[in-house]
């Protein structure tokens, strides 16, 4: 370095000191203007920050922005506990529903109606459903006033409900009685209506198709009319699947709209699976498109699924769409999204589905190779639920290349549910983290094998 010359750390040390003395200059300078600075009356503004103590300290700004990111998150847990209120509502109609209509398959008529009340009163989706079934039953035990009670809360409660024509067809079978409980003869003669319809069907499909239409339309139990709606969809006969069509996309109760929808996908062809999805364009519903999302799995639409999984607005929607794709084992789609998807959440979802398909290749790659901390240990964590040698290399592998804690807990615990206590131990013996070293102890200390118990006496013996 020639004499006089300074090295270039310290002309940049004095560059930063002259730009930061002009900051503060000029701070002064703006803070003495504004001091000086006069109201409409002439008098003097006070300003107490006038000067260098206008600028702000670093540790404000860092305050200001925690506070915003802890208000931010608090504002999220309410949502998600809102949701999550919601859903446990949700939950708990759907399992009282589902004991009333266990009920009436057994014909226990006072159990069907204490649980469809209960469901009834939770307000959710199927709460007018739960009113017909609930008048359904009570005319079953002969309790006319009561029924005909029923249908009216139904009907005042839910003006606009898909349930209104079954329960004006119910409301003219119970006014016709006489009065009497229903014989249990009466019962079987439902039953052999379509066992009747049913033969009728394989010999004379022109004439058994009205008849079956109108035994869909009657006040019949759900599991008649869910036998009837099987013994449609077996038919391949433009005319039934029109039917079909036509409750699928709500003509009829909501109930029956999801058994249409399911068989659609299950006995369906091309046209039905177009039918599936014109109506999943259409609908606004989603336990009627989270329906069709399973009916496209069972029918192995993989293209409709993806398409759902790519342009679904809602993200819970979005979710199922891909969960699907994993129950079918759509690898490529799955990494497809994968690739493509910015959404944390989705993401998650994303791995979870390629866990569900067994794809243990992505997987390890994603472990390897993804930058977000909270991926790649899920990824391990999907690593270890599926067990087998070749994952078990993989995580060791993983471990001995990522420095992430998060990571490398994560992978203990996957070679833990693995039951890999080698690989435990190896990482025991070399771990030079004290808290991930205790990790890999205590996991051996709860694993029953002959490695284990080997090296807790060589610990002992040191």
């Amino acid at each position: 370095m020639k004499e006089g010359m300074r090295p270039y750390w310290v002309l940049l040390a004095l560059l930063i000191s002259a730009v930061s003395a002009s900051a503060r200059q000029t701070t002064t300078a703006v803070g003495r203007d504004l001091a000086l600075a006069r109201d409409q009356t002439g008098a003097p503004v006070v300003l107490a920050s006038a000067g260098p103590e206008w600028e702000l300290d670093a540790e404000d700004f860092r305050s200001q922005d925690e506070e915003a990111q802890d208000s931010e998150q608090e504002r999220k847990d309410q949502e998600q506990e809102a949701r999550d209120r919601v859903q446990e509502q949700k939950d708990r109609q759907n399992e009282l529903y589902q004991d009333g209509a266990e009920a009436l398959d057994e014909h226990h008529w006072e159990r069907a109606i204490e649980r469809f009340n209960a469901a009834g009163k939770q307000l959710g989706a199927r709460a007018d459903g739960a009113l017909y079934w609930k008048a359904y039953a009570q005319n079953k035990l002969g309790r006319r006033p009561d029924a005909l009670a029923t249908l009216a809360e139904l009907y005042k409660s839910y003006p606009r409900s898909r349930w209104l024509n079954d329960a004006k067809a119910l409301e003219v079978e119970v006014r016709q009685s006489t009065g009497q409980p229903v014989k249990p003869e009466e019962e079987s003669n439902e039953n052999l209506k379509l066992i009747a319809i049913n033969s009728l069907m394989s010999s004379d499909p022109e004439r058994a198709l009205p008849l079956l239409q109108k035994f869909l339309e009657g006040s019949q139990p759900l599991k008649l009319k869910e036998r009837a709606l099987f013994v449609l969809s077996q038919n391949g006969s433009a005319r039934s699947r029109e039917i079909l069509g036509q409750i699928a996309r709500g003509k009829s109760n909501p109930d029956l709209q999801r058994k249409a929808l399911e068989y659609l996908g299950l006995f369906g062809g091309k046209e039905s699976r177009q039918t599936l999805a014109d109506i999943y364009a259409s609908s606004s519903d989603a336990d009627v498109k989270r329906t069709i999302l399973h009916s496209f799995m069972v029918g192995g639409d993989r293209d409709r699924l993806l398409a759902a999984a790519k342009s679904e607005k809602d993200p819970d929607l979005r979710a199922d769409a891909i969960h699907q794709l994993g129950v079918l084992g759509a690898q490529n789609e799955l990494w497809e999204l994968y690739q493509k998807e910015s959404s944390l959440e989705i993401k998650h979802a994303i791995l979870q589905a390629m866990f569900v398909g067994g794809n243990a290749e992505r997987l390890g790659e994603v472990a390897r190779t993804e930058k977000n901390t909270e991926l790649r240990a899920q990824a391990v964590r999907n690593l270890g639920l599926m067990g087998g040698e070749r994952t078990g290399e993989t995580l060791v592998s993983i471990y001995s290349t990522d420095k992430d804690s998060t990571v490398r807990r994560a992978i203990i615990n996957a070679l833990f549910l693995q039951g890999n206590a080698q690989a435990i131990i190896n990482i025991a013996r070399k771990e030079s983290d004290p808290e991930l070293k205790r990790d890999a102890v205590q996991k051996l200390s709860l694993m029953n094998s002959k490695e284990s118990t080997d090296f807790m006496m060589e610990l002992l013996n040191k």
